[in-house]
């Protein structure tokens, strides 16, 4: 906006400037306006308009909070008030979404085998909003702080709710895809600097899920499934539990992903 533009210009300006002095504060006009008009603005559309469970509102308001929050960077608003008000409204509007949003039914067995029944149907669509809304959670990786994110998602979506329909699904090569779905969802700065060979402390439930699956379908001769599950246990550096799976079935081909 025009506004915008004339009141960066007139920061940059003050930055370039030979003559500036140490106590000159004009530089400090763009991010002092951006706190005391645009923040405020951000939040009342988070609290009031801002559906979590919709992944192109997610993608653009990260967006715009990325945005915002790089103009204050090196600038005494960088932890201001205003901006610690709008990032715990967005935590505030997740978990409500949580707690009110999602819902995924558990069925006895004998009425979801058939996939094409309403009960299978229906809790097949609830399953899936539930993975679109830990996606979309997801997203604030990196602007709300790292263990809020993961208690969100790990903690109070995926092991209270998303497991617990994994679990109650057999074993197949649906439930490996559903887990691959899962896991690409997951920010992979998360296992970059993980030793010991194990993931996560969230994650825990979840790769013995994985774990029971892959035996499943060892027994059943689903050899490429059985791989699969091993990746995934890999990616999410739960290394002891992947080698585990490749000395018991001799996995050999997969000895190479873990060393890398």
């Amino acid at each position: 906006m025009p506004w915008f533009r004339a009141v960066e210009e007139f920061s940059d300006a003050k930055k370039s400037s030979e003559s500036k002095r140490d106590d000159d504060h004009d530089e400090e006009v763009l991010p002092r306006v951006l706190e005391k008009t645009v923040l405020p603005k951000i939040t009342a559309f988070v609290k009031n308009v801002w559906d979590p469970l919709s992944t192109s509102q997610t993608e653009n308001l990260v967006q715009l909070c990325n945005k915002v929050f790089e103009k204050q960077v090196q600038s005494k608003s960088e932890c201001s008030r205003t901006k610690q008000d709008l990032i715990n409204m967005v935590v505030l509007r997740m978990k409500k979404s949580i707690e009110e949003d999602v819902f995924i039914p558990l069925y006895p067995k004998s009425a979801v085998e058939d996939k094409s029944s309403p009960c299978a149907e229906f809790q097949e669509r609830r399953f899936w909003s539930a993975v679109k809304l830990l996606s979309n959670v997801l997203l604030w990786d990196g602007i709300v702080q790292e263990d809020t994110v993961r208690d969100l998602g790990l903690s109070k979506l995926l092991n209270r709710y998303l497991l617990l329909n994994l679990r109650n699904t057999a074993p197949g090569p649906d439930n490996i895809e559903k887990c691959k779905e899962v896991v690409a969802c997951f920010p992979q700065r998360w296992f970059r600097d993980l030793g010991s060979g194990s993931t996560l402390p969230e994650l825990l439930s979840f790769c013995q899920h994985v774990l029971q699956c892959a035996r499943v379908l060892h027994r059943n001769n689903r050899s490429g499934e059985t791989e699969e599950a091993v990746l995934l246990l890999v990616k999410v550096k739960a290394l002891r539990t992947a080698e585990q799976l490749i000395e018991e079935y001799k996995l050999e081909q997969l000895k190479s992903v873990i060393r890398r």
